[in-house]
């Protein structure tokens, strides 16, 4: 999220207590402040226990970019919040953090960076070569075995003058350094244009070798381009932004993909959603299609922040129906109404002093208000399975983790086949990131801490077997945190879960945790198996 914005707790107001299109609503709890309270019925669906079961396999884990890392380029310099994205391909994890990025082989090994994102736009010209602003996600379109690497630019910048450089180019490898000393990240750009555009960057890489060649573009974006959250599905890359933290709308973009995959001449569309908070669209998991012109599927919590609305008992979808043959037959409808436990956002929302920490009064974020990427879309033969994720209000007064597996039939018909809060215990559970494997095992990553244990990593999953509701493989730790992060109240923003394409059976995650003695964040890198998926 851009490091700009940092006043939305200042914002949350008026007291509404009139129930808005089936939500249930609330009072917000002062700015950051309480855990305390769940709406009725909302502790029905908690899992109060640890899951029974051993099995889940932690098969490898290393440091990703963070505090102390060094790869062939040198040391990172970090931007907070981390801002954390992973994708895996079949021989390579490609990992951004904010505006730096790096190429690793699957043992770990750093191949590339760390870099400035916008390195992969070197020769382009225009915003994305020349103006670094973080908030980088990466994604692997399995389907493709290709690469997609998303920038947006949160400057105001002028039209172009003449056409960019070679759509096409092979990515820069500078040589490798000889010194493990920090260098500082280029300036972020010019200044603010008062009449241009902002603008959003894609790269698709060419092959599956992200060393290689990329196709690159820009597109103007007339809105804010905050928090994009890109998704693969077969007609796009459908990438949904915020237009600010002081607006109760956000930014629904799709690009074309398949042209992009050629490198040719592409487009993107986008289509405005208020009221709304911000959206997920469906990220697919496996190389199993779903059936030939389904929509892509949008989620979005229900409650409004901003205007003090911090329970809700129910998502809202939107089909978003692209037609790139007459893009004026491109459909969003919605929001449908999907009922489910009440829940109350974690800490009120956004922006809020949080989750403690050890021998600190400085709390941590949640980002409390929105269901977490992944929304992750797998396909099975007899049914499609959704699942997303998002951090709430436990009725032990901490937090935890809200996980919803929804059911999408041929027909188009959508419905909840369970759901169930990760609350096993005192500590507060966020951030959750979530993954389906091939044989139907959900696993879930998230952070972890309380006044008692620093913030960390951990990862808990379930197999169909397990009763509904239930994550009922118990929790392994990726990565035990071992000091409080006190320079800012931004943790992470997101995590990350990505699916690895040889075995469609490992779960790939990475979030942040700190080391003794640092003040800045580190990230750890890890791979989980599931039993009965190999």
């Amino acid at each position: 999220m851009a490091p700009r914005i940092q006043r939305l707790a200042a914002l949350v107001c008026a007291v509404l207590s009139v129930v808005r299109g089936g939500a249930l609503s609330a009072q917000a709890p002062p700015a950051g402040t309480t855990t305390t309270g769940i709406p009725a019925g909302g502790a029905s669906v908690e899992q109060r226990r640890m899951g029974p079961d051993a099995g889940v396999r932690l098969v490898r884990a290393f440091d990703g970019l963070g505090a102390g890392f060094v790869g062939p380029h040198g040391a990172v310099m970090l931007r907070n919040p981390s801002d954390n994205s992973l994708a895996v391909g079949r021989t390579h994890i490609v990992q951004t953090v904010n505006s730096q990025w790096a190429i690793f082989r699957k043992d770990g090994t750093p191949v590339y960076g760390p870099l400035p994102t916008n390195a992969v736009f070197k020769g382009f010209g225009g915003a994305c070569e020349d103006v670094l602003s973080g908030d980088a996600v990466v994604r692997y379109d399995q389907l493709a075995d290709r690469w997609l690497l998303v920038l947006p630019i949160f400057r105001r910048v002028a039209a172009r003058k003449g056409a960019p450089g070679p759509r096409t180019a092979r990515l820069i490898i500078p040589p490798p350094v000889t010194d493990s000393a920090i260098r500082p990240l280029p300036p972020r750009g010019a200044p603010d244009t008062v009449s241009g555009d902002y603008a959003m960057c894609y790269a698709v890489s060419a092959t599956s070798n992200p060393l290689g060649a990329w196709h690159r573009y820009e597109f103007a974006r007339p809105l804010f381009p905050d928090y994009p959250r890109p998704a693969v599905w077969p007609d796009g890359y459908y990438v949904p932004t915020s237009t600010g933290d002081d607006v109760v709308e956000k930014h629904l973009c799709v690009a074309e993909r398949a042209r992009m995959l050629r490198g040719e001449p592409a487009r993107e569309l986008c289509r405005i959603v208020p009221g709304v908070n911000f959206l997920n669209t469906t990220d697919l998991d496996g190389r199993r299609l779903p059936p030939a012109g389904t929509p892509n599927l949008v989620l979005a919590t229900g409650g409004t922040q901003l205007a003090g609305i911090v329970d809700s008992d129910e998502l809202q979808l939107w089909r978003f129906a692209v037609n790139w043959q007459d893009t004026a037959r491109t459909q969003l409808t919605g929001p449908e109404r999907i009922p489910v436990a009440p829940y109350r956002y974690l800490c009120g929302g956004q922006l809020t002093n949080c989750v403690p920490q050890p021998g600190t009064d400085r709390r941590l974020d949640a980002q409390g208000d929105k269901l977490m990427p992944r929304l992750v879309y797998r396909q099975f033969a007899n049914h499609a399975s959704l699942v997303a994720a998002h951090s709430i209000n436990s009725s032990r007064g901490t937090g935890g983790v809200r996980w919803y597996e929804l059911r999408y039939a041929a027909s188009g018909t959508m419905t909840v086949h369970q759901q169930g809060t990760f609350t096993p215990d005192s500590l507060y559970r966020w951030l959750p990131s979530a993954a389906i494997d091939r044989v139907g095992n959900i696993g879930i990553g998230y952070s972890a801490g309380d006044a008692r244990t620093f913030p960390g990593q951990r990862f808990a999953g379930r197999a169909p077997r397990h009763p509904l509701g239930t994550l009922g493989f118990r929790e392994v730790v990726l990565a035990d945190g071992a000091a409080a992060q006190q320079t800012t109240l931004r943790w992470e923003d997101y995590t990350q879960t990505a699916i690895d394409p040889v075995d469609d059976c490992t779960i790939w995650y990475v979030g942040d945790y700190l080391r003794a003695g640092t003040t800045s964040y580190a990230t750890r890198i890890g791979a989980f198996r599931m039993p009965g998926c190999r």
